[in-house]
């Protein structure tokens, strides 16, 4: 048990985020965040807490017909000058300014703050503050849990807090990245012809990426956009030396009917023929809307008519419930497409809109 300080709870959502955003947690550094969650979720004695590594889990134990999970995470990528927070005023709206605000430091304050108030709810809950989600996925505790300790998971229903402007985002795509290495024979830049330029090795790859038309899948109502695109390419060792080696890293997101398997498949039909190696580096399956079941359509019920409800474009942590059962939605304060930017922030009437809609369907 740790003696950390609690958050403040008391001083209302806007303060309770900035407290958040101002504990440094970029992955790998999350015990100081997730020390502080831990002693605020103990506080509340309606709470069963349990510490594993650098993640906080709270539940709760009424004999509900149906338990929910609500999961978030505590890190975020490398600071780039934006800490401390600030709060200002940008044409009429206020916002908190700083990283990991809007991914995902936001819901993460809803959540605690809903952990703590919600004696009584309709439903079993399991509240999730993890860490480890903005690397790779070996790396991620949920990926832990799974494998050492299932029963934390389960449950009828999961709502991971990622930002999604206070609506829902189902689903979510798969993700897969190949490397396509092109083998050469190094020379003298000044006499190419006794070797092989390994760089020029990528031009059928790269002609085949510019040509590619990805499809668009409809689920459900929803409509997934694939995408197969060159993301970093490498290659030369100095300006006067034909390369005898150039990768190119490809990563395909693929509609969340798709596994793993027909994906892999995909890929290398794409590039059949070429004279390259291929290695897998990063595997992740989708997941599907899962909208129909009977917990997803009661929390659309609270959320009201005028909710947003969209395909999930990226990946995320929905997937791993996916597969183990669990239908789940990203549902969060924020703009997604703020995430991960310098100048990353979160309208703080959003955390407002996405506490109260939460609790109507919670209480």
């Amino acid at each position: 048990m740790t003696n950390s300080t609690p958050l403040p709870l008391e001083a209302g959502l806007t303060e309770l985020a900035r407290a958040i955003v101002d504990t440094e947690s970029v992955s790998g550094n999350e015990t100081a965040l997730a020390d502080k969650a831990e002693t605020t979720l103990r506080a509340a004695g309606h709470l069963e807490v349990i510490r594993d590594g650098d993640t906080v889990i709270a539940r709760t134990h009424l004999d509900r017909a149906e338990r929910v999970i609500l999961a978030g995470h505590l890190d975020t990528v490398p600071v780039a000058g934006n800490l401390p927070s600030c709060v200002q005023v940008v044409d009429g709206q206020e916002r908190l300014i700083g990283r990991g605000a809007c991914d995902m430091k936001g819901g993460v304050a809803v959540f605690l703050a809903l952990a703590c108030a919600l004696e009584t709810p309709r439903h079993d809950l399991t509240w999730i503050f993890y860490d480890h989600e903005e690397v790779e996925a070996s790396l991620n505790s949920l990926t832990r849990l799974a494998r050492e300790r299932p029963e934390l998971l389960e449950a009828d229903f999961a709502i991971l807090g990622e930002p999604s402007n206070g609506g829902v985002e189902a689903g979510c795509k798969g993700t897969i990245r190949v490397r396509l290495t092109a083998r050469g024979v190094a020379a003298h830049s000044g006499r190419a012809w006794i070797g092989k330029n390994a760089i020029h090795g990528l031009a059928g790859a790269l002609t085949r990426l510019a040509e590619y038309e990805p499809k668009d899948v409809e689920i459900d109502g929803l409509v997934y956009r694939e995408c197969l695109n060159a993301v970093a390419i490498d290659g030369g060792i100095a300006t006067n030396v034909i390369p005898d080696r150039a990768e190119i890293l490809v990563n395909y997101r693929f509609a969340p009917n798709v596994t793993e398997d027909e994906a892999l498949a995909h890929v290398k039909h794409v590039f059949a023929g070429l004279d390259l190696e291929f290695e897998v580096t990063d595997s992740s399956g989708g997941a599907l809307p899962g909208l129909t079941r009977p917990a997803a359509r009661d929390f659309l019920a609270a959320l009201g008519d005028g909710v947003s409800v969209e395909a999930k474009q990226g990946w995320t942590d929905v997937a791993r419930f996916s597969a183990l059962g669990t239908p789940a939605v990203n549902f969060g304060p924020g703009d997604p497409l703020l995430a991960h930017t310098d100048g990353e922030y979160l309208p703080t009437a959003a955390l407002t809109q996405c506490y109260e809609s939460l609790e109507r369907f919670l209480r």
